[in-house]
Formats: structure tokens, sequence, C-alpha cells
């Protein structure tokens, strides 16, 4: 009995090993060598995927802070505006770390969880794609970049060939490039995993082809994002870090350093993600934009670019719908009359803008509410189908959620007074 039980463990020893030399042998034939960085970095560490502390894992390049650094001003009935048990608890399920809510630039709610605090940074993953939107808008402004219609090749020659020649800047900003991007968060084997692990962006964006026809469907894809940095890098001649820290953080009076998670040692940045700051200073990128390109009164970006930022282009959803849900970069929801502009990450990182109420909300946390319907927060009861539900096809039901949070807490302010 012994001789058996050894003899199996012996056999099963040599079958692991030669396992992982296949395995080693297909990643090494494949070209994949990031899925080395992706297993150490994730499975070996006991995660699943990337996350919002990610910052000591790659090499990054700092965006200094402003040196006219804002403060954001407190109401002062701030300690009764508290978030209630149920908001709590939903809070809590999904692993928030910050929950921020201002009106007319001052914090009327503030919340942190764990050991996150005010100062501490963390992922934006995708709402950077937002802050690249913004850095257009700048160089365009500057004359640096002629208009969003104008080809990509016009700054990167190299971009020419198999067709790429017809997609222009604003194919890029409107996800509609119809690149044969694979954009998933979950598997190891698409470009975004080769993206966010990889030690060459350069090469993987390079070979992005064209496979539909540009500008008529919107299909979501970061290659769109980082392309758009390698236009920002050649018409501005500085890094994107550099340029966005002369440009935005310094004007935003941010008052803390932010962080761009570089490919690898003085690389690019990866740009569809991995920008790192604080939830103050992400509160400002929503001041911005509720403040049409002003930040407490100074000019940013210009109107004009900034009421083009919230365009729905005329596309076809992947679901088959007209898209009334995106525009250069940012997300839009129609709540009837009233409009609502947001920024979305990964893990449910979210920068929230009413601007007709001069509301911005700002969450930062680990998990986020995939469903993409109208959830019920007090008795999770799905909303039915109305003639207002088609506007809520597209996005998720936690920014419902926050919105409704806000809601409450404006009403409790306003009887406050």
């Amino acid at each position: 009995m012994k001789k058996s039980i050894f003899y199996f463990l012996k056999r099963l020893g040599i079958s692991s090993f030669y396992l992982v030399l296949i395995i080693n042998l297909l990643i090494i034939l494949s070209g994949k060598t990031y899925l080395y960085d992706g297993i150490y970095q994730t499975y070996l560490h006991g995660r699943n995927g990337p996350g919002i502390y990610d910052l000591d894992n790659f090499n990054e390049r700092k965006i200094q802070a402003s040196n006219k650094p804002v403060s954001w001003s407190h109401t002062k009935s701030k300690t009764d505006l508290k978030l209630t048990k149920a908001e709590l608890d939903y809070h809590e399920k999904q692993d928030s770390k910050a929950f921020l809510i201002l009106h007319n630039d001052t914090i009327i709610h503030e919340s942190y969880w764990d050991e996150h605090e005010i100062s501490q940074v963390s992922n934006s993953f995708s709402m950077s794609k937002s802050i690249i939107s913004l850095l257009i808008g700048i160089a365009i402004d500057e004359g640096k970049i002629k208009s969003i219609d104008e080809p990509v090749c016009t700054y990167l020659p190299a971009f020419k060939d198999h067709g790429r020649n017809a997609i222009t800047i604003r194919h890029l900003l409107t996800m509609s490039s119809g690149f044969d991007w694979n954009e998933s968060g979950t598997d190891p084997l698409s470009e975004n995993a080769e993206a966010y692990y990889s030690h060459n962006l350069v090469d993987l964006i390079m070979r992005q082809r064209v496979i539909n026809k540009p500008g008529v469907n919107f299909k979501y894809q970061s290659g769109n994002s980082q392309l758009l940095a390698f236009v920002l890098e050649k018409a501005t001649a500085v890094s994107l870090s550099s340029y966005a820290e002369t440009k935005l953080w310094g004007p935003l009076g941010a008052e803390y350093p932010a962080y761009w998670s570089l490919d690898k040692k003085n690389g690019v940045e990866k740009a569809f993600c991995c920008f790192y700051a604080t939830a103050h200073d992400f509160a400002k990128i929503g001041s911005l934009l509720a403040n049409k390109g002003q930040f407490m009164g100074k000019r940013i970006v210009s109107e004009s670019y900034m009421n083009q930022v919230i365009q729905c282009q005329d596309l076809v959803t992947e679901d088959g719908l007209i898209n009334q849900r995106y525009g250069l970069h940012f997300w839009v929801y129609h709540n009837g009359d009233e409009l609502v502009y947001y920024c979305i990450g990964l893990k449910g990182q979210f920068i929230i803008t009413i601007p007709s109420r001069k509301l911005v909300i700002v969450r930062i946390g680990n998990y986020r509410d995939s469903d993409l319907q109208l959830i019920d927060l007090f008795n999770s009861k799905r909303g039915r189908m109305n003639n207002a539900f088609y506007y809520k096809i597209g996005h998720p039901a936690d920014l419902f959620i926050y919105l409704n949070m806000a809601n409450r807490i404006m009403n409790v302010k306003d009887h406050l007074k």
C-alpha cells in the first residue's frame, strides 16, 4: 500500500513537472512573456487581477503637485450628512475605500474605509481615459493638434499601413476605430492584460489592425486611448506625464503628486489606465467638467472642446442601439432633462458630475456592480422597462446607487438650511 502511494505521488510529481514545462514553452513560443509578470503579481500574491494599490509593482513617472494647491472647503453641517446603514452596507459589500460628494466645490460628505486616507493615491484604471481626452483638448487649444478630425498617421507616420490611414483622432476618442483589440478585464490572453503587464506597449499598439470601418460602431477598446497618448507625445514633444503636470495637474491646484505607471523603466505611460491620484484631486477633474473647462474661475480647457466632450456620437453600440452613452472619452447618462457625465474605472472608480446642480461624486474601491440595469438599493428589485429605461442600458447599476446617495444627502443638506 505504501509503495503504491509513493508510486502515485512520484508519477504526479513527474506529470506536474512536464505540465509546467509545457506551459513555459507555450508562453515563450507565443511571445506572451508578460504572463510571467501577470502571474507573479496576481496569483502568487493571492489575487486574480489588477488592484487599486498596484503602484509599487511598476515603474512610474511622478506628476508633481501644484505649487499653488487648492484645498476643498467643507460644509458646516458635514457631521449631519452621514450615510445610512443601508448605504454603508452597500459600500462595505463593494469594498469602498473613499466616497466624496461635493456641491458648489464644497465637500458635503466624505467617508474613508480601512487604511485609505486623504493622502492615499489609488489607481484610476479607465478614468485615466478621460484625462487623456482633456489633454487632447488642451493640445488643440494650444494649436499643437489642429483638429480631432486629423488622421492619426499625421503624428505617427508608421500608422498608415493596413488601412489605418483612415483612422482619425475622433475615431479614437469615440471608441469607433474598428481595431481588432480584445477588451477584457479578466482574460489573461487579451490585449488589455498584455498592455497592463507588458514591457513594450509601443509594439503592442502599433501591431493593431483595422477589421471594421472606422466611425460606424462604438466598441470600447483601451488601445484607442493608448494610441491617443502616443499622438500627444508626438504633438507636444514632451512625455505624457510632463504635459499633464504643466497643463492640467498644476492649474487644477492638485494637493498631492500623481503617478503614471510605465511599461518599463524610462518607458511610456500606460495611458489607458494606471493614473494614480487621491480622491480629493480626482474630484477636481469632476469640478472641471461641471464648470465646462474652468476650475475656480480659471480656464484650463476651452468651452468649445468641453461641449464636444459630452456630445454622444452617431454610432451603433454592440447591443444594436444608437449611441446615447459615450462622448469623447466621457460617459453620458440622460436623466430626463438632466445630464450626468462620468468617468469609470475597472474596480468601480467613479468621477460623476451633474453640471446643472454643480454636483460631483467620487468613489474609490475594489469592486463594482457589474449589473447593467438599475437596482433598487433598499429592496434589491430590478427596475422595469419604461420610457426612460432605454437610457439606462449600458450604464452600471452602481452609478444610479451613488447618484441616489448623493440626492438623499443633498435633500438632507437643503433641509438643514
